[in-house]
C-alpha cells in the first residue's frame, strides 16, 4: 500500500488486503468510516491498482471499485459507489456515482476552498 503524508483513514475503513500493493491514497486525503477501497475482481480473476488523489474526502460507506482513479481535489459523497474514474476537482454522489459538480478546489482532507460555477 502507498498512503500519502498527512492522510487520515478511519479505523473502520476496508483497504483491500487481497491485493494490498494496488491501494494508492494521495497526500492530505481523508477516508471516513466504513469506506471500502477495492483492488481485486474475484469474478474475472484480476488484481489492479486503485488510486485516490491528493486533497480528497471520501464519505462514509463509499465504495471505490477496483481499478478506478479518483482525481485530486475530489469529494465523494457518503454511500457513493465509484464505478468510473472521477476527474480532478469533482464532487460525485450516488449509486452508481455521478459527477454533480466540477472545478472545485479543496484543502487538506477535502475541505472545500472555492467553487468555479
Amino acid at each position: 500500500m502507498d498512503i500519502g503524508e498527512n492522510s487520515r483513514i478511519s479505523l473502520s475503513v476496508k483497504l483491500d488486503k487481497t491485493n494490498p500493493k494496488g491501494v494508492h491514497v494521495g497526500k492530505h486525503t481523508a477516508l471516513a468510516f466504513e469506506v471500502a477501497v477495492l483492488t481485486h475482481d474475484f469474478i474475472n480473476g484480476k488484481h489492479v491498482d486503485t488510486y485516490i488523489g491528493d486533497y480528497c474526502f471520501i464519505g462514509a460507506r463509499a465504495i471505490i471499485m477496483p481499478g478506478r482513479r479518483v482525481g485530486n481535489h475530489c469529494i465523494i459523497g457518503p454511500g457513493a459507489v465509484v464505478m468510473k474514474d472521477v476527474p480532478d476537482g469533482s464532487v460525485v454522489i450516488g449509486n452508481p456515482s455521478t459527477v454533480v459538480e466540477r472545478g472545485i478546489k479543496t484543502a487538506a482532507w477535502g475541505k472545500r476552498l472555492q467553487s468555479v460555477a
